[in-house]
């Protein structure tokens, strides 16, 4: 058995290379070259009464704040574990693990809506319980929120005073340093391009869920997007009317880092996870580690 913690030539700072996987697979990187060319889109709902009412005493109980952003994120984290291949990447036309599971999300530095945003960038464990993601997630708006200039902005302030036609040549170097992984790690580490998937809560905006690009740039291989609650109305197998809760929910996912089935039965454990939020508040029995 190789070991699997151990550089080797062709791994990244953020990833190993896949060595194992078919050339068919290794081959579509160089079709699909962009990200946008390689994108897929899913839509999904979910019924949340139930869940509505345990995050309700979760609330009540101590963990202020706890909502759906936190039990999405919570949900993926536990997808990874189970199905690590959701956790790969491509970067340079060909496809990698990655070593870590890092969420990004955009963040205001304060509840007024004109308020500027940055990203907030926090790094997960794969036996992270739903009160681990609600103890990181705070801990890093809170950093935010404190007032001081965050890595991201501090690298965007830092381009931008460059003249326009150099700053063009600095993002192409930019590019090709990150094609053959010349970029520093104090870099990738500030950048909202890269990481395992990038969420945002439309729902804290009232508005539905939407479709939103992937990037070129960077290797971020899923754009999750959820929206405000709503309300159905049906009547159920005793033919009594019921009032139900749900929430809409939209992925946009490269479809080069594995198949529509392996995609598939990762969208079903997220669901099952959101509808059964009290499988998070325990570690995972067990871990799967990705193929090498």
């Amino acid at each position: 058995m190789a070991d699997k913690s151990r550089k080797r030539f062709g791994d990244r700072k953020e990833g190993r290379r896949l060595r194992s996987i078919t050339p068919l697979m290794a081959f579509t990187p160089y079709i699909m070259r962009d990200r946008n060319d390689a994108s897929n889109y899913f839509e999904g709902e979910v019924d949340i009464t139930e869940t509505d009412r345990w995050l309700r005493e979760q609330r009540r109980g101590g963990y202020k704040g706890l909502g759906m952003l936190h039990l999405f994120i919570a949900a993926y984290v536990r997808v990874v574990s189970q199905m690590p291949g959701l956790n790969r990447f491509v970067s340079g036309q060909r496809v990698y693990a990655r070593n870590e599971i890092m969420v990004n999300m955009m963040v205001k530095y304060s509840v007024e809506p004109d308020s500027p945003e940055t990203c907030a960038k926090v790094v997960f464990e794969p036996t992270d319980t739903i009160y681990d993601v609600y103890n990181k997630m705070n801990a890093a708006v809170e950093e935010i929120r404190s007032g001081d200039t965050s890595g991201t902005e501090n690298a965007a302030n830092a381009l931008m005073k460059i003249p326009r036609l150099i700053l063009k040549f600095a993002v192409w170097l930019i590019r090709l340093f990150d094609y053959f992984d010349w970029l520093p790690g104090a870099l990738l580490g500030v950048s909202p391009f890269h990481g395992s998937m990038i969420i945002t809560d439309l729902g804290s905006l009232g508005i539905p869920p939407i479709y939103h690009h992937l990037y070129n740039f960077g290797n971020l291989p899923v754009f999750l997007a959820f929206g405000a609650k709503r309300m159905e109305t049906g009547v159920n197998t005793e033919g009594q009317v019921v009032h139900r809760k749900f929430v809409d929910y939209k992925i946009v996912c490269d479809e080069r880092i594995c198949d529509g089935s392996y995609y598939a039965s990762a969208f079903k454990y997220l669901r099952y996870y959101l509808k059964n939020p009290n499988e998070l508040t325990h570690p995972p029995e067990n871990v799967v580690e990705d193929i090498y």
